[in-house]
């Protein structure tokens, strides 16, 4: 009896492992999803039904492609042409674009709907954002998203150009660019950079050293002429890691040709046009002690009064003031960096001006105190003179001024200019 209890016992056991096992073998088969359509039960069941799951999903996602330039995530990007949206087999239905800080930046969509970019400029060393939005044939709504970062002013050079855009300058107006940093790779930053005058003469650059590059033909501009300046400067690399911003076009026009001859020699000053005298003005140059430089020299920049301290150029008494400090010189018009001026002069006795060289350094033109008489020989000339006019300086027994002291490169010749071109 003890033992077919034990036989019953284990009888029952083998019963409920063979159900349990039988049970496993049910549920598995049943998490297979084969059923009817899958009788061998193998992983093929899985595939198949896996490819129509995501057959079906594709179905339901937008065909439209988005691309944000930049990239996602990249730095040192352009502040002009970097950023834009575009979409294939689609078209965009909204772009939005703000800085980290969330301030918006304007931009517009293209007539097509096609592509999207900003209205202006970035501004460096700025995070930006840009979602976009496009819709597909269907309808349906693709989404992309990018952030990038805007080159640093670090890592980024400007050049700061005269003259200004939609001037009107004199026939000597050199087209001069300072940068805003060393620039060692010469040739490729002057190749970014064109200047052209309707009137064909050839225009050639000179580096005078490697933050300033100036430009001009072989002869003074054709009087009303227009001269164009291009800067393509956006992604050239100015210097070992230093890109260039710029992307911009400025044109200025050429007014008459005006050209006034100062001879130290004979005291008087010929303003010619067109190679004719228009007045011949009595003047005093720089005394004999303190000679005015010979040379042609530009008008660079025009004060109707200004102050001169002969502390800032170096003229000094013994206490260490300047020789001279006149708070109100008249008709002040700037032919050098170094403090040349041709200016009105109201302190000194009229009868120097034609007679005698008395100046540190200037050109005197008689006139009259506050600068409001235009009938003065210093006003008549700075009412007849603009920005970029010549002066040629002569006789006066002093050195040719550097060509780069102001806007003077006229005094290199043809080939010395052209030997300091990169391109």
């Amino acid at each position: 009896m003890e033992k077919r209890v034990m036989t019953d016992s284990k009888r029952r056991k083998g019963l409920t492992v063979a159900s349990a096992l039988l049970g496993g073998v049910l549920m598995l088969s049943a998490c297979s999803g084969g059923g009817g359509d899958n009788p061998k039960g193998d992983d093929e069941g899985d595939g198949s039904s896996q490819s129509k799951v995501d057959e079906a999903a594709a179905k339901k996602t937008s065909e439209a492609q988005i691309k944000i330039t930049p990239k996602d995530g990249s730095d040192n990007a352009s502040i002009n042409s970097a950023a834009a949206v575009t979409v294939t087999k689609g078209t965009l239905s909204e772009v939005t674009m703000k800085t980290a800080a969330g301030a918006a930046v304007e931009g517009e969509i293209s007539a097509d709907k096609k592509s999207w970019k900003p209205s202006g400029q970035l501004e460096r060393a700025t995070a930006y954002k840009i979602a976009a939005t496009a819709e597909d044939s269907a309808g349906r709504a693709a989404h992309e998203n990018a952030s990038f970062t805007t080159v640093s002013p670090a890592n980024s050079f400007i050049g700061n150009f005269t003259p200004e855009d939609g001037s009107t300058v004199g026939v000597g107006m050199p087209v001069s660019i300072n940068f805003d940093k060393a620039i060692t790779n010469k040739a490729d930053v002057q190749k970014g950079i064109t200047v052209s005058s309707t009137s064909g003469q050839e225009v050639v650059g000179h580096w005078f050293s490697a933050n300033r590059l100036d430009f001009r033909p072989e002869e003074y501009w054709k009087g009303n002429s227009t001269v164009t300046l291009k800067l393509n400067l956006d992604g050239v690399e100015g210097a070992n890691g230093v890109y260039g911003v710029q992307q911009k076009t400025v044109t200025f026009k050429i007014g008459r040709n005006q050209v006034s001859i100062v001879d130290a020699k004979t005291k008087t000053m010929k303003v010619t046009q067109d190679g004719k005298t228009i007045k011949t003005i009595p003047i005093s140059a720089g005394s004999p002690e303190n000679k005015t430089y010979q040379g042609q020299m530009v008008i660079s920049e025009k004060f109707k009064e200004t102050r001169m301290n002969g502390a800032t150029v170096g003229f000094t008494d013994d206490d260490g003031k300047g020789e001279y400090d006149i708070k109100d010189v008249p008709h002040a018009m700037r032919l050098s960096n170094s403090g040349t001026f041709i200016h009105g002069n109201y302190w000194a006795a009229k009868s120097i001006f034609g007679s005698v060289n008395t100046s540190h350094g200037c050109v005197g033109l008689s006139d009259t105190k506050g600068a409001n008489d235009t009938k003065s020989e210093g006003g008549w000339f700075f009412s007849n003179s603009i920005v970029g006019d010549v002066v040629d300086v002569r006789n006066t027994g002093d050195k040719t001024i550097a060509p780069d002291n102001g806007l003077n490169g006229w005094n290199l010749d043809w080939a010395a200019w052209k030997a300091g071109s990169a391109a």
